[in-house]
Order: C-alpha cells, then structure tokens, then sequence
C-alpha cells in the first residue's frame, strides 16, 4: 500500500502522527506479534477505509490532505460540521413538532436499547451453546478469509468460496475488502444458528408461542443486518464520502418526512394521479351508498357477454390494484374480453361508520348483485371475490343459498381468498389479545388507521418491503422511483372498528366461519357446505398474507363444482398477471371442463398438477365463458353514461380519493 510506513521485524510500522495507525497498533494490545503478514494487512486496509472516511475533517490524517492544505482540510471538516448540524436541526424540528415521535422506542435510543435488551434475554442468542458455536464459525471464517490473501497484501476475500450467500450482499463490493466480508459473513453465520436455535421449542413453551418466537427472531435478524448501519454498508460508505455526508442529510429528511407521515415512502407519490395513470379505464359510477360506489366500465367490444361480472376488491386497500397502468390492468383486460365489468369502490372509513360491522359488507355485496342484475335485466352475473372480500363473498353465497337466492350468482371466483383460517400463517401474530387491545386504543375514533395495517403486511416481508427501502432512502439518499403498483401499497384505507374487531376475533381467532350457523349474517345463519354455485379458487404459491395451504382449505367446504388453480408468485404479483407480461405460471390438474375431483390436499394437488408457462387469466377466462358463452349487443344500458342513463359521476369516482 503506498501509504504504508516502514515496518520493523515485528510487524509494527515505524514512525507516528497517524492516529488511526496508533489505534491498529493500540487494538493490537498483547497480540502485536501477530501483527506482520496477512493480519497486518487486513487491519491496513480497514483502517485505509477509515482514513479515507474521515480525512476530510482529520488534518494531517491523509497524504492528501496534507499536500492540499490545512485550508482545504478546514473546509471539508466545515463541511462536515454543516452536514452534521442539517441532519441535528431536521432531527429537532421533527421531535418538536411531534413529541409523541420522541416518547416512543424509536425516537429515544435508550427506550430502543431497553426494548432490544428484553428481546435479548428470551432470545435464542442468549444460549451458550449457540454464543460457543457462533465464536467458533467467526474463527474458521477469519482464517478463511485471511488464507485468501495474497502474499503482498492485496484482498483475495473475492477469490475464496464463502460459506455463506444472500442476494442482500450480492453486490462485489461486500467482498472487496476483507472487513465488509467478514462482517456480512459473520452476520450470516448468526443468522443462520439463530434462526437454527429458534426452532428448537423452550420447555413448556406451546405451539403458539413456539412459532411467534421464531417469528419475532427471523424480524430481529433480519434488522440487524450490517447493511442497514452506514458504518458497515461499503455502498453507504463509499457514496458518503464521495457526496460529502450529503446522502445522510438527504436522508435524514426523507426519514422526518415518513415519521411524520406515518408509513414508510416507497415510491414518488407524485408521479401517479387517479384517472390519469392508475384506476384510469373509462366508466362511471352508477350506484352509490354510505359504504361503497359501484362503478361499471364502457366496453371496447360490439358484443358483451351477457352474464356481467361484478368484482369484489378487499377494503383493506384501494379497488384499483386490479386497474394500474393499461397493461397491467385486469379490468381493462376483463373488459377488452367483452365481459360487462363493473367494480365496487368503497369508502375509507371515518368515524361515522364506527358501527360497520361484518354483516354489513355482506348486506352491501347483495346490493351490488342487485343492482347489477337490475340495471342490465339479467337473471344472475359472476362475481369475485378478492381476500378479504372473498371470505365475505363465500359468506354472502351461503345466505343467497339459504333464502333460496342462489340462482342471482352464475359463478363465484375467489383471488387468495380464505374461509378456513386454522392455518392462517404469520399474520396471526399481529392479532393476539394484546395486539387486539392495542388495536383498540388506537380506533378510539371508531376506525382502525390503514397504516398499521400496512406496516403489519410489510413487516410479513422485511427485507423487500422495509429494509431495502431503509437503505435506498435513508442511507443512501436515493430519489423515490416512480413505480406504480408501490403507490398502491401506500396508498392505505381505513377499517371500521367494529368490522376489524369481529373479524379478527371471529375468524382469525376462533375459526366460526366454517361451523356450520355459527355466524349469521342479518339474520340469516351461514352454513358455507350450503354453496353450490361453480367456484374458481385462485391461490398464490408465495403468497405471505393468505397462504396457499390455507386458500386450498376453501375446497373442503364448498358443495358444488370447483376448480383449483396454484398461481406462482404471491399475494399481488400472483393475481396482476397479466399475459403480455410474459411471468410466472400456474398448476392446474384438468383442462377447463374436465374438472375432475381434487385430491384432499395441496401437496397432492401439486404432485398431480399440470404446469402452464405465463397468466392464468386466459384460463380463468376459458372457466367463465364454459358456464355461459351467450352474448350481446354492447349497447344500452351496456354503455355506462350514455344517452338516457343516469350515472353519478366519471370513474374513478369520490370514494378512492377519500383520505
């Protein structure tokens, strides 16, 4: 290295006056001997690392600075100071405007401490026998490392297999210098016993709390790792020094604005306006009550089918996932098919509907079937039902079934819907009785904030939908890239109180869907063994909010035809895929119209399954038109907002823009 001083026959460099040489050799203590060759070399490098970070505020400390001047160090330390008192300044703004932000574990470092240190204590790293075999892996690993390098110091960490691989550390530049590739390494040797400790149940530690153990472990590991800390991020690092700090300040900003804001910002809000690039498929609203809009989209097709299909998105985010950008719109598609769409809107809660409960969203799925059926004078229309909408649209079946109504739904098809929550996966740690209590306190105005529950979805998916953002946001400064389906995720909707609460306690906690009459509906008992209407059941294979082990569950329980069909990806990208996008693919048993009987469980239904390459959209399709191919005249009527029919407003409509 040509910075490096002379060195002695102990491997000690000669001469003084580089302070963070002094402090390899301090650090060195009784172990200076072992200081020549390789070692000596990796402590250079991290402290060539360290000088190259801080010599801009170091006099002295680099050849560099020393041959620019002590103005030019001067000003660099100012600009430094600067930098530092932007981010301290942002930093008080915030917590003066918010105090509650400052009362909290976050805004606190003390109060975080606190909270780690009790994790810590019931953690599987308090084990010795785990702290002894992660102090053993450290040491094979710094030999490995160390063995890589080659005789004249240089770094060979790239040219050694690792023992351990995560896309999070793919970039080269976490396997340039030995300290960064130690320090992810390491971490992944953690994080690999950890979750390994994890696994194995305390005694008389039950199931239940078994599986929130391993899931509270894989949050903490996920957090720690050392590319979420500038320090030990070498893409942090080397931006840093090359903006001069200004990342951080940037970053800064963008993290008082989430604080404020509540959520975390994962895309430029600004690049996307309703009607013009998302929820943009031309329509009108033709129906309206307190709870819901009901808008129906002008076809592109002279001939319609003339059974309609009414979509049922969840309430829990806004209707247009299913209407992004043209391509990738289902209900744009759905439409150019030459189905009549029409589509429920509904309303972020506000206080005045504190009292809306799970009868209600049944009530207002009938009014929609009604209303359709009406407005276009057909006997029956298919339906859809996505999550959350999909439990209450199964339950709206039994009771059309039970008033001997079921003839108003030709056929009923369910995107990641469940009905059986006995395996409902890892959103059953949020919904604890304490979870539960907390919810209540913060729906004191009768709504639950959307964006708790937005921060329960991402938390399912750290690393993607937290940690990354983490890193491009607030470390590196990054500017918000324009990407739509994110502007979805953030943009969150409120639930009624009382719905949430009945909800979570009824199904989620004690399963009554699938008892027969346990729950009613405006006084009709729900029976789901009742529903014979043909039902195409779509499940993600990743999917992280309704696992498919618990979509396929809906099966067991429906008495009439069904067709199961395994989508790949997840929750979102598993049902948004459209076929000019050319992704995943879907598994299938029988061609459409075979459906013969399926297996009694998933893992059955996949090693039987037929694989198709692509969108399941064609097939779904191929399913509806098989129940009633009969078509007509895409006029009257069919045409929302045209001559002598009275509509309420263009689409998208009030509600979607209601905060």
């Amino acid at each position: 290295m040509s910075d490096n001083k002379p060195s002695s026959q102990d491997g000690k460099p000669e001469g003084g006056g580089d302070p963070v040489g002094d402090w390899t050799r301090m650090m060195a203590g009784p172990f200076a001997d072992m200081m020549g060759g390789p070692m000596r070399d990796l402590m250079e490098m991290q402290a060539k690392t360290a000088r190259d970070m801080f010599a801009m505020f170091m006099p002295g400390a680099d050849d560099a600075a020393k041959n620019s001047g002590m103005d030019a160090a001067n000003e660099a330390m100012r600009a430094w100071q600067d930098m530092v008192s932007d981010m301290q300044a942002t930093w008080a703004t915030m917590l003066a405007d918010s105090p509650a932000t400052g009362a909290s574990p976050f805004g606190d470092p003390q109060k975080f401490l606190d909270v780690s240190g009790k994790w810590m204590e019931a953690s599987p790293i308090a084990d010795e026998a785990l702290q002894k075999k992660l102090m053993d892996d450290a040491v094979k690993l710094w030999s490995a490392v160390l063995e890589g390098m080659t005789p004249d110091g240089a770094d060979g960490a790239g040219k050694i297999d690792l023992p351990h691989s995560d896309r999070r550390f793919s970039d080269p530049k976490w396997r340039e210098l030995p300290f960064h590739t130690l320090i992810h390494q390491s971490y992944l040797a953690m994080a690999e016993q950890m979750m390994a400790a994890a696994e194995r149940p305390a005694a008389g530690m039950s199931e239940e709390a078994h599986d929130k153990m391993k899931f509270c472990t894989r949050l903490v590991v996920e957090a720690l790792s050392p590319a979420h800390f500038p320090l030990t991020n070498p893409l942090v690092m080397e931006k840093t020094i090359a903006s001069g700090g200004r990342n951080l300040v940037k970053g800064m900003e963008h993290l008082v604005k989430d604080m404020k804001a509540g959520q975390l910002t994962h895309t430029d809000s600004a690049a996307f306006e309703l009607g013009r690039d998302i929820a943009a498929t031309p329509g009108h609203v033709v129906f309206e009550t307190d709870l819901f809009q009901l808008i129906h989209y002008t076809p592109t097709t002279e001939e319609v089918l003339e059974v309609p299909l009414v979509i049922f998105p969840p309430w829990i985010n806004r209707y247009y996932i299913l209407d992004l950008g043209k391509k990738k719109s289902f209900i744009a598609w759905a439409v150019d098919q030459g189905i009549s769409t029409f589509i429920v809107s509904w309303k972020s809660a506000d206080a005045s509907m504190a009292e809306i409960g799970w009868e209600d969203y049944i009530a207002a799925q009938e009014a929609a079937i009604d209303h359709v059926r009406e407005r276009l004078e057909v006997p029956a229309v298919h339906t859809i039902g996505y999550c959350v909408a999909g439990t209450t649209l199964a339950a709206t079946l039994s009771v059309l079934a039970r008033r001997k109504e079921a003839d108003k739904v030709k056929s009923a098809t369910f995107f990641t819907a469940q009905v059986d929550f006995s395996e409902a996966g890892e959103l059953n740690f949020f919904i604890d009785e304490q979870q539960m209590a907390a919810i209540d306190t913060m729906s004191s105005e009768g709504f639950v904030d959307g964006r708790y529950l937005a921060a329960a979805f991402n938390l399912l998916r750290s690393p993607d939908l937290i940690w990354s953002y983490v890193i491009r946001n607030y470390l590196l400064g990054e500017d918000y890239a324009a990407f739509d389906l994110l502007h979805w995720n953030g943009d969150t909707t409120n639930l009624p109180a009382r719905f949430h609460r009945e909800y979570l306690k009824n199904l989620y906690h004690e399963n009554r869907l699938v008892i027969p009459d346990r729950l009613s509906a405006n006084g009709t008992p729900i029976d789901l063994r009742r529903i014979e209407t043909p039902a195409y059941i779509q499940a993600g294979r990743e999917d992280h909010i309704a696992p498919a082990k618990s979509v396929w569950k809906m099966t067991r329980h429906l008495s009439g035809p069904v067709r199961f069909m395994l989508a790949g990806s997840g929750h979102i990208a598993g049902v948004v895929n459209p076929p000019a996008s050319g992704k995943y693919q879907y598994w299938t048993i029988d061609a459409v119209g075979e459906e013969s009987e399926l297996p009694d469980t998933l893992d059955e239904f996949v090693a039987s399954a037929n694989e198709t390459a692509g969108s399941w959209w064609p097939d779904w399709l191929e399913w509806i038109r098989s129940h009633d191919p009969a078509t007509v005249p895409a006029t009257g009527k069919r045409k929302p907002g045209g001559k002598g029919d009275k509509t309420v407003e263009p689409a998208p409509g009030r509600y979607v823009r209601t905060r």
